[in-house]
């Protein structure tokens, strides 16, 4: 394998670089805001997702305070391990060193990659427990060792602990482990201690959704009516077809680990990733859910076209490039590594009257610093004893993550939400003489309080639409029962 180690590196280096630039622009993205604010009320669970992702947000605030930059580094690691991991399974298969380059090219060519390696969201850590997992299953045909049995449980279990999808990826695993050696790995015992394990670290979590009402089911309750109701069945496979060099080159690898002679000891692998995806189909699952997988494919598929190449060995370079150079130019749509004045440019955006309209993750990077700045210039017009018996209420999770983080600086107290995991964290203080509102509509803040006044409505240039025009209220004398009003809004939590 060391001679394998500077390909690895120089692919890694070329990752890593392309990420560090994205990285740094812009700021943080709602979701970010919402994972990092769950790091400040660390539990076994959260409304909207497990517990691993707050779990490295906090580490990140350790080790970074809440840099960017040092937030980012964490699914930009994954995304680097990922690298890694494929180049690894290319060599289990019996790949050699061009196809390890070309299973690298496809991973620095997916463009996929680039947002789910820029964000810090629970989808980099998914695709490598997932990529982790194939790479274990690998590791074990090929030794018979039951220590990656044992790996294999603990990576489902902490799979678990980071997003629960990873059930349809051991759902898949399960049905292929029949097609290897006729299910002979299900007499053997450590396979069920593995899966012991995966539940001994995911019981927590699990004892969590039970003492509070399973919200998995609320929160997947309306996932499906706002967003996966929505989606046309057909989408899903269309979607795979964004990509054509790297999907052709995943192709190869399932053919290769289902039908071809050099890998049918993979072949539970290949059936694995076959059940996986009508799973994911059949669910009306979001396209990206099936991205996790592609790493273990680019590593067979790699495999399968070196051996047909074997007599022409430039061919396998020719391919490589081929994948790559297409996706050079859209990698600035995926990862911010251009300045926002420069990005408008390459993204043709035009301004009309005074808004530009970005791309939805890109537009969900900004405005925050400038509301948080609002609200606090308005926090900081109070007397002392206001201040002291002051409640921020925001509307949505963004703006109360906005409030929590990018708020540290200014020291401003801790904001309320009725909005997922927010509601959970409670009102603050119900008696307080006075509630800075960001981002209610005047008839919510009406209902509520007797003295309502207008500071401002906010408006950002490349903020998303709902973002822009929000109103910013300083509220009195409420005039109903603020726990009564908070514990009545439990079935709306996610709407």
């Amino acid at each position: 394998m060391k001679k394998y180690l500077p390909i690895l590196l120089v692919l890694s280096i070329v990752k890593l670089t392309i990420q560090w630039f994205g990285n740094k622009n812009y700021g943080f993205h709602r979701d970010e805001l919402l994972h990092l604010s769950a790091s400040e009320h660390l539990d076994w669970g959260y409304m909207e997702f497990p517990p691993f992702i707050a779990f490295i947000g906090k580490m990140a605030y350790l080790l970074f305070d809440y840099s960017l930059l040092g937030v980012r580094l964490f699914p930009t690691l994954a995304g680097v391990t990922i690298l890694v991991l494929c180049g690894l399974m290319v060599k289990e298969l019996g790949g050699k060193s061009k196809a390890i380059v070309l299973a690298g090219i496809c991973i620095l060519a997916f463009l996929p990659f680039y947002r789910n390696h820029t964000l810090f969201q629970p989808v980099a850590f998914n695709q490598l427990f997932w990529t982790l997992g194939f790479y274990f299953v690998i590791k074990f045909i090929n030794t018979q060792n039951k220590n990656f049995l044992m790996l294999l449980g603990i990576t489902l279990g902490l799979g678990l602990m980071n997003k629960y999808t990873i059930l349809v990826w051991a759902f898949g695993l399960f049905i292929g482990l029949f097609f290897y050696e006729k299910g002979k790995v299900f007499k053997n015992k450590w396979l069920y201690i593995s899966a012991v394990m995966a539940l001994l670290i995911a019981l927590p979590n699990i004892i969590w959704q039970l003492q509070n009402d399973v919200p998995l089911l609320q929160h997947l309750q309306a996932l499906n009516k706002s967003q996966l109701d929505d989606i046309n069945p057909m989408e899903f496979g269309l979607a795979q077809l964004d990509y054509p060099f790297t999907l052709i080159i995943s192709l190869f690898g399932v053919f290769a680990l289902i039908a071809g002679k050099n890998l049918k000891k993979y072949r539970a692998v290949g059936i694995a990733v076959v059940v996986i995806f009508t799973t994911m189909w059949l669910l009306q699952s979001k396209a990206y859910y099936v991205f996790a997988m592609y790493p273990v494919l680019f590593a067979a598929g790699a495999v399968k076209i070196e051996a047909l190449l074997v007599k022409k060995p430039f061919w396998v370079y020719a391919i490589a490039i081929v994948t790559l150079l297409p996706s050079i130019y859209f990698i600035p749509e995926l990862t911010p590594i251009l300045p926002i004045d420069s990005y408008v440019k390459y993204a043709q955006k035009e301004e009309l009257n005074g808004r530009v309209e970005l791309t939805g993750d890109y537009a969900d990077m900004f405005g925050w610093e400038e509301q948080v700045k609002l609200v606090d210039s308005v926090y900081q017009s109070l007397s002392a004893k206001e201040q002291n018996n002051c409640v921020l209420w925001a509307e949505n999770y963004g703006e109360a993550g906005a409030l929590k983080i990018l708020g540290h600086q200014y020291n401003l107290p801790n904001p309320i939400s009725r909005h997922g995991s927010f509601w959970t964290w409670g009102y603050g203080n119900k008696d307080a003489d006075v509630w800075i509102s960001l981002g209610n509509e005047k008839p919510s803040v009406e209902s509520v309080f007797e003295d309502v006044q207008l500071v401002k409505i906010i408006t950002h240039k490349y903020a998303i639409g709902e973002e822009n025009g929000i109103p910013l209220y300083i509220c009195r004398k409420p005039k109903i029962d603020i726990e009564k009003w908070w514990k009545d809004y439990e079935p709306h939590i996610f709407d």
